[in-house]
């Protein structure tokens, strides 16, 4: 046979190969206008929680948008500030508001064990470089008045590995859109292509396609909670691709409304941008999959102590949700406690940390549905049982 003939037989193979794969995409394109958002209808009479995007880059990185045109995506998708995370991108910046949308300056410093984002940093973090040791990274922004958050912690390509800083550092980012968009690269057949058969017809459906959460982030959040409070955030990571506006509107962190602060940020950059950070870095934030709902109205309640997210062994927490009907809400639990029959409360068994989520029944890569992450808070540290609690043998 000869080699021109080798070379047909190899061209038709690709294009049968190219139409089938275009075929079977062309399904979850037509699955995909059936899916329908969200799961969770808005929440009549609620106050609006300030929304925004978290880990966001730039053509001042690797980005595919300028900061005018990160803003315009983010405004259609009716966020209200955006934290731009640059690599590697030192030079002083000031928050600003740019077609009606805050962009809160932050970066992703790449170091010699992984990515950390630098977050409300007040003073220029000296000595800073790129493929520096990750623990001299975090305690130059720790230095600079910021707070540094483990950027994708357990990612395959790009995890974190300085136990040490690991032990010190107060952020944690538990799910990234951008690690579930690398973990369906390993998965083309099952994960990949649906994606991007739905995104061609439901954009926000491709997004919330690749969304398939795995055990690890959250057992690692937790092993890290026993020492400390953390703070846990969910992370856009955003570049591009898929679109910004398409994963702003599957995904935003919520600031709930606290005692004294107003419904909408303040018009100065800076005193906004206090109030983002602050939010963010306190563990009051929620993040919340918004193409499933909106999540106005979730509380945790019965911490003993709310400001640090502490309680003990023994508490029960109760876990408020928005209205909604049927079975498509779940409430998720991980760690030291102990979901109750009830559904909503939560009793603390042990000591460490415990993560208590949101998940809802929502559309899934075929006709059918697939339980995902919907409202996610901050875990809870679980101190030992009060001492008052404590029953001593042979004492009355």
């Amino acid at each position: 046979m000869t080699a021109k003939v080798w070379v047909g037989k190899l061209l038709r193979a690709l294009v049968g190969l190219v139409l089938l794969l275009l075929g079977v995409a062309g399904f979850f394109t037509f699955a995909a206008g059936f899916a329908e958002y969200p799961v969770v209808p808005p929440r009549e009479g609620g106050a609006e929680w300030v929304r925004g995007a978290f880990h966001v880059h730039t053509t001042r990185s690797d980005g595919r948008g300028t900061v005018e045109e990160v803003a315009a995506a983010a405004k259609a998708a009716g966020l209200r500030f955006v934290v731009l995370t640059d690599h590697n991108d030192f030079g002083p910046r000031e928050p600003a508001f740019v077609g009606g949308v805050l962009m809160v300056p932050g970066v992703e410093i790449s170091t010699k064990q992984g990515h950390l984002v630098a977050l409300g940093v007040q003073r220029p973090m000296e000595g800073m470089r790129a493929w520096m040791d990750g623990g001299e990274a975090l305690a130059a922004v720790e230095r600079a008045g910021g707070m540094g958050v483990l950027a994708h912690p357990v990612q395959q390509r790009n995890p974190w590995r300085h136990e040490e800083a690991a032990r010190r550092a107060r952020g944690f980012e538990l799910y990234s859109a951008d690690t579930f968009f690398r973990d369906a690269l390993r998965s083309p057949f099952s994960r990949l292509l649906p994606a991007l058969g739905a995104s061609w017809g439901q954009p926000v459906h491709g997004v919330m396609t690749l969304v398939s959460p795995r055990p690890e982030p959250a057992e690692r959040l937790l092993e890290l909670e026993e020492e400390r409070p953390r703070v846990a955030l969910c992370s856009h990571d955003a570049h591009g691709l898929p679109a910004y506006e398409d994963v702003f509107r599957a995904l935003a962190l919520y600031l709930p409304p606290e005692d004294g602060r107003p419904e909408t940020l303040p018009e100065d950059a800076r005193e906004a941008a206090e109030v983002v950070v602050r939010g963010l870095a306190s563990g009051r934030a929620v993040c919340a999959f918004r193409a499933l709902g909106e999540p106005e109205g979730f509380a945790l309640e019965g911490l003993a102590d709310e400001e640090r997210r502490e309680a003990h062994v023994g508490d029960v927490l109760t876990v408020r949700l928005p209205p909604y009907k049927g079975d498509a809400v779940r409430v998720e639990v991980r760690g030291a406690g102990r979901l109750r029959p009830d559904g909503v409360t939560v009793e603390l068994v042990e000591e460490g940390g415990v993560q208590v989520e949101a998940w809802v029944r929502g559309p899934g890569r075929f006709f059918g549905t697939e339980w995902k992450p919907w409202v996610v808070p901050s875990p809870v540290r679980v101190l030992p049982r009060r001492q008052e609690e404590v029953i001593t043998p042979g004492l009355p």
